[in-house]
């Protein structure tokens, strides 16, 4: 019997890598979870047990070795050709396991009910759109992100509008820190698990989510600003009078159905 193979294990991960001839790439955030205790809570904390689940940016197949053993199936996308390889032969004779070589960004996506992966920083921005503003959206997403960016997604009271695009379509709740020496090569940073209890439907009832995403982005652009300045710039004065809200506040106060009476304030001014 074969012995599978565990890309979590420093040894093996080098000697897949030596094998394949791959070596990480800085520029795309490759850092490799290597430490098996961790990559086995990251895979039962998602909630993976009997379901299918799409796994984003597989990498060597680290967690999706893990997932198989917990899930019915495992969809895992893979957009760097180099990694493809060293992912199906770690993945080789797991039944229950399919590789797909692509940008998670541009392929049709499954309507799988659990969605997992450690991603690199630069993805984090566009991918949770493409995951979540969609009608056949998963139930749950549990991803393994920069500390940072973990904090920014479940800090009350001083949201960014990364934070708001999550809590409009999604409940994030922060597991646990992963240290920067659980990966290889060793980021300069910690990162940590969010698991996300998405939505049945947004949690703003808005005439155009595109619409309301395009204003919360300029308002943001001046985030330090009052909101009665701001929205005066973008010809709106009375709009934070007419949702209730102090003008003298700023942006990153406000709640969700703040956003949703400012943005509808902000519809109304501009239909005049």
């Amino acid at each position: 019997m074969t012995r599978e193979l565990d890309p979590a294990d420093l040894e093996t991960l080098r000697a897949l890598f030596a094998r394949h001839r791959f070596r990480p790439a800085h520029r795309l955030g490759q850092n490799f979870l290597v430490d098996p205790a961790l990559r086995d809570r990251v895979a039962e904390e998602v909630g993976a047990e009997g379901t299918e689940v799409l796994e984003v940016g597989a990498g060597p197949g680290a967690l999706t070795v893990a997932l198989a053993r917990l899930a019915a199936r495992v969809i895992a996308v893979e957009i760097d050709r180099r990694l493809v390889g060293v992912l199906r032969e770690v993945v080789a004779g797991i039944r229950n396991v399919e590789v797909r070589d692509g940008d998670v960004l541009k392929l049709s996506l499954p309507a799988s009910p659990v969605v997992a992966g450690n991603i690199p920083y630069y993805l984090t921005g566009a991918l949770l759109p493409r995951l979540l503003d969609r009608p056949d959206r998963p139930g749950r997403v549990g991803l393994v992100v920069q500390k940072e960016v973990a904090e920014r997604w479940t800090a009350p009271g001083d949201w960014s509008l990364a934070t708001l695009s999550v809590q409009v379509f999604a409940i994030p709740e922060l597991r646990f820190l992963l240290p920067s020496a659980a990966f290889w090569p060793e980021p300069a940073v910690d990162s940590a698990l969010v698991v996300m209890e998405v939505r049945p439907q947004p949690a703003v009832l808005v005439t155009s989510l595109e619409g309301f995403f395009r204003f919360a982005e300029r308002v943001f652009q001046f985030r330090r600003k009052q909101l009665g300045g701001i929205l005066a710039r973008l010809g709106a004065a009375e709009a934070p009078g007419r949702a209730g809200i102090d003008p003298s506040r700023r942006p990153q106060t406000l709640a969700l159905a703040e956003w949703e009476a400012l943005y509808r304030a902000f519809e109304e001014a501009h239909l005049k």
